[in-house]
Parts: structure tokens; C-alpha cells; sequence
């Protein structure tokens, strides 16, 4: 598996990108959100990748984050959504924003991208709900830290909902810790 690439990016034409790495040129699809992030051709780009092989092809896919090759990966293991589909989700959110339209089941957020349907939409919210919050790394948009990371965990390990923790902890005390985070977090569910 080719899991990152460091290069010189040779050529852009949306959505694919040229990089050599030291003298070998990968054609690689992206996002839109990583490609207006790039930097000029013929300067130094990194980009973590997705390599899909398939009978006829080996697709190798790049992206600007982790975050961002996560969320491509659970996208795909959607039924009915392969990669150009989980591309154009990309291109049409950010990773914040699609997190949180499935912790607080959007579906019309989601119809607005091209190509995403209602029953798709649908299909998504119900699939990624429990499984953004962790893997992505996001809280109602703001990146999260590994305490709240761990927070999260905990609770979700209790059997309590995306949605629920998040409201648990958003109004959790600056440099708080894991232990005292579960408590505040127990404390707040338990008046709601």
C-alpha cells in the first residue's frame, strides 16, 4: 500500500495531480479541498494517499490531511459509494462539516453536493452515524485534542450517542483531565 507521497508536483489538472518522487511521476486524484491547498507546480508537496487495485487499474488517490483519508475510507465502505463518489463528498464539505451533519443528522446539508441524492443521503447519515466522531477527529467543527479524543471514547464505550457526548462536553473546562472529563461529562448527561 502506498500510504503518503513526498514530491515535487509536476502538473495540476483538477482533479489530478502529477508528483514525482524522485523521478517516478504518480498520477494521483484529490478532492477539491486538498487541491486549493496546494502549492504552486514544481514545488514540494506531501499528500497521504489511498491506493485501490482493481482489475483493470490501480487508482491512487492523494489527500492534504489524515482526516481526510479517513473519512475517504469509511466512505467507501458504503455500499453504493465508491471512490468518485466519496471524492465529491470531499469536494462539496469540509471533514468538520460533513462530521458534524451526521452527528446531527442533516440530510439536506449533504443533497447539496452534486451527484448525492436523498436516498444517498440518507444512506450516509445512517451508515457514518457512530463513526465520524473518533476516526475524523472533530467536534462541531473545531479540531479536538487527544483528551477530549479520549472523552469521547469513554463515553461512546458507555453506550452513549455521537450527539449526546458532544453535548456532554462542550461546555467541559479548559485543561481538564481524562478522569475529571468523564466525570463532568457523567455529571452533565445525567441532569439532561
Amino acid at each position: 500500500m502506498i500510504g503518503r507521497l513526498s514530491g515535487i508536483l509536476l502538473e495540476k489538472a483538477p482533479p489530478q495531480l502529477l508528483v514525482d518522487c524522485n523521478g517516478v511521476g504518480y498520477e494521483v486524484d484529490v478532492p477539491m479541498s486538498t487541491y486549493y491547498n496546494l502549492p504552486h507546480t514544481n514545488e514540494k508537496v506531501v499528500l497521504y494517499t489511498h491506493l485501490i487495485v482493481r482489475e483493470d487499474a490501480h487508482l491512487l488517490f492523494g489527500f492534504g490531511t489524515p482526516s481526510e483519508r479517513a473519512l475517504f475510507r469509511q466512505l467507501i465502505k458504503i455500499s453504493g459509494i465508491g471512490a468518485r463518489t466519496a471524492l465529491a463528498i470531499l469536494s462539496g464539505m469540509t471533514v468538520a462539516d460533513l462530521s458534524q451533519a451526521v452527528t446531527l443528522q442533516e440530510a439536506g446539508r449533504l443533497v447539496k453536493i452534486p451527484g448525492i441524492g436523498k436516498k444517498t443521503a440518507e444512506r450516509l447519515l445512517l451508515e457514518l452515524k457512530g463513526k465520524l466522531g473518533a476516526d475524523i477527529g472533530v467536534v462541531g467543527g473545531a479540531p479536538r485534542d487527544d483528551t477530549q479524543t479520549d472523552i469521547l471514547n469513554a463515553l461512546a464505550a458507555l453506550g452513549y450517542s455521537d450527539k449526546e457526548a458532544l453535548a456532554a462536553i462542550k461546555n467541559l473546562p479548559a485543561g481538564s483531565s481524562v478522569s475529571d472529563g468523564i466525570k463532568f461529562a457523567l455529571k452533565a448527561l445525567s441532569k439532561g
